[in-house]
């Protein structure tokens, strides 16, 4: 039925009231890419009246860079190909006017064969994509956030618990874990009060909770509190804790930070220990020093004695009898001299001096000096002293001193068993070695109680004892052992002998003098000069803070930087001596730092050693070999490093 003029007119004018109420752009493009119709919207986007717009090239309107590259090869191949496409992205129109549409492209073929126009939909999503770009960088922004306090929870040093109001875990970092015993996994949910309080206080904790859900504030909100937490097998410790609260969506969290005071407590102690240990150790000194002065007072009766008792023998030659009084007279004198002598060269405070001396006469004068304390308390005592023992050249008060600390050690030992109590005293020669010279050695030999296995670490630790409290200082094994390797001697425990006991073995070189072996010698506490200043640069604390203990022990003073940047900051406003530095660090490396030290301190450069476990990497070995720096492989021993500080000094 053909259509009426009149519907026809109507179907024209709905379609075009349609087509402008579209919240789209329409345009219809013939095939010389002009603008053959456009739609409200589209008017009102280009912002020109419909009549200068029809007819107008594409070019003209979304602009020449855009046509060139988009719109002309794809309206060329929609003209060809008869078959629609769709586009979306980001377009610049003339003016800095830039928007994002999704373009629909529809070929108009009203034949059936030509191609006469191409019908363009066009969506501007320029606000939809900004509020999507806006609303992902608010997610990526809270994730970021999420992930930072995540990492500094997770990562924290103390342990961090949180409850809800109720008292239920709802986080519990690593620390948590490592400090209680427990998987975050298996607390969640829990009451705290349960798992981490302990039994006497549980019931003021439950008191605590109540009063906080009934609107009052914690008493202990934000205030630093020393108090007892209970780890997951029963065990108490110390802990020192900060409570605050938190409202997060209308629900209150409490979440307390805390830090196990077991080390510190433990190290207070130890403190407190070796302060009274040094302050006995004063009172021994002052005590020395008297005991010093009275033994040099009686060197002078101790001559009359002798001299007289001397005279008075020569005078009873006719009586036999009075001449033998007279000489056990003499001899006890000269034995009274010989102990007086011993205790002032032991006491006496001036430089070593090493001079040829006979380890055999030693061990007697030791010995002798106390044998009424040996025959006092039970002890037998017997010598198996080698003849003809070869001569050491050695400080005779220093070598005395190490006899004595050993001899006075037995003593004590064996006044914890019963009778008998044995202490067997013995030198000899070392078979000679083609890697070092010949040796003396004396072993100290006792029935007493022994060293436990645990302990034999320890022994020659610096304030460490096995004795009972308010005997002994704990220094005299460190200081013996000290002694004797500045001899090149060493000072060693030996397997206990058989029925029990302990026994002791010092060696000493016939030279005094150290030598070569495969495991380095450490230099003793105090080699340092005390003016040495060393800089330690490392971002491991970990690692920082044992080489700084180990060069505090030789007598350095020490400071760290975490970095390259805060060593220079350092070396800026103080003076150093050395400089001992990992290789590998962020921010700025060893060898940045280097470059800098040596473009700054010429000489400090110089004295440079960096520390570093990545010496095979080539760019490690390149710089090494550039820089001719001395290195030294983690992990390493503190006699290596106080060598090579040794050897950076002397240059």
């Amino acid at each position: 039925m053909p259509v009426q003029h009149g519907a026809l007119v109507m179907g024209e004018q709905m379609l075009q009231t349609m087509l402008d109420a579209i919240p789209a752009r329409v345009v219809v493009i013939d095939r010389e890419h002009r603008f053959v119709y456009l739609n409200q919207e589209a008017v009102e986007f280009v912002g020109r009246p419909a009549e200068q717009l029809l007819g107008l090239s594409l070019a003209a309107v979304v602009g020449q860079a855009a046509y060139e590259q988009v719109y002309r090869p794809l309206h060329t191949q929609l003209f060809e190909a008869r078959q629609g496409q769709r586009r979306e992205g980001w377009v610049e129109y003339p003016g800095g006017l830039r928007r994002y549409v999704q373009e629909h492209f529809l070929p108009y073929a009203p034949d059936g064969a030509t191609v006469q126009a191409v019908i363009v939909l066009v969506r501007d999503l320029t606000g939809l994509k900004l509020r999507e770009a806006e609303l992902q960088a608010k997610v990526e922004q809270l994730e970021v956030t999420e992930s930072l306090k995540a990492a500094i929870v997770d990562h924290a040093l103390a342990a961090i618990v949180s409850t809800d109001e109720g008292g239920h875990i709802v986080e519990f970092n690593p620390a948590a874990e490592a400090m209680f015993g427990r998987r975050r996994a298996d607390v969640l949910g829990l009451a705290v009060g349960g798992l981490i309080v302990p039994l006497q206080h549980r019931d003021a904790h439950r008191a605590g909770l109540e009063r906080m859900r009934g609107g009052a504030s914690p008493r202990i909100m934000g205030r630093r509190i020393e108090m007892t937490a209970l780890r997951a097998d029963g065990s108490e410790f110390p802990v020192e804790m900060v409570l605050w609260r938190a409202d997060a969506g209308g629900r209150l969290f409490y979440t307390a930070s805390m830090f196990d005071l077991t080390d510190r407590r433990r190290a207070a102690q130890e403190i407190e220990r070796q302060r009274d240990a040094l302050r006995q150790s004063d009172k021994l000194t002052a005590m020395g020093s008297l005991l010093a002065g009275v033994a040099h007072e009686l060197n002078n009766p101790l001559a009359i004695v002798m001299g007289r008792a001397s005279l008075l023998e020569d005078k009873c030659e006719t009586a036999p009898e009075l001449q033998h009084d007279a000489r056990r007279i003499r001899e006890a004198a000269e034995r009274c001299g010989r102990i007086v002598r011993t205790f002032l060269n032991m006491a006496r405070s001036r430089p070593a001096q090493r001079t040829v001396v006979a380890l055999n006469e030693l061990v007697l004068a030791a010995a002798e000096m106390l044998a009424y304390t040996f025959r006092s308390h039970g002890i037998e005592v017997t010598m198996k002293l080698a003849p003809q023992l070869p001569a050491v050249r050695a400080d005779p008060d220093q070598i005395g001193q190490i006899l004595l600390n050993l001899l006075v050690n037995a003593q004590h030992a064996l006044a914890a068993v019963p009778a008998p109590r044995r202490l067997q005293l013995a030198t000899g020669v070392e078979t000679r070695r083609a890697d070092r010279e010949p040796r003396v050695w004396l072993r100290v030999v006792d029935n007493g109680p022994g060293v436990p296995p645990a302990l034999r670490a320890q022994l020659f630790q610096s304030f460490f004892t096995t004795k009972p409290e308010g005997v002994g200082t704990g220094l005299g094994l460190a200081v013996s052992r000290s002694l004797a390797r500045d001899h090149g001697g060493e000072l060693m425990l030996e397997e206990s002998p058989e029925g029990g006991g302990a026994c002791f073995r010092l060696s000493l070189p016939i030279s005094g003098e150290g030598y070569e072996t495969t495991e380095p010698v450490p230099l003793a506490a105090g080699d340092a000069p005390a003016s040495t200043r060393v800089l330690v640069v490392d971002d491991e604390t970990e690692i920082a803070d044992l080489i700084r203990a180990m060069l505090e022990s030789a007598g350095c003073e020490v400071a760290n930087a975490e970095s390259g940047a805060v060593a220079l900051e350092l070396l800026a406003e103080a003076r150093f001596d050395a400089i001992v530095s990992d290789l590998r660090m962020p921010d700025m490396d060893g060898a940045a730092l280097w470059r800098e030290v040596r473009a700054r301190w010429p000489q400090l450069a110089r004295r440079m050693l960096f520390v570093t476990g990545d010496t095979l990497s080539p760019s490690a070995r390149r710089f090494l070999d550039e820089a001719r720096a001395p290195s030294l492989d983690k992990p390493f021993a503190r006699g290596d490093l106080l060598e090579q500080l040794r050897a950076l000094l002397g240059t």
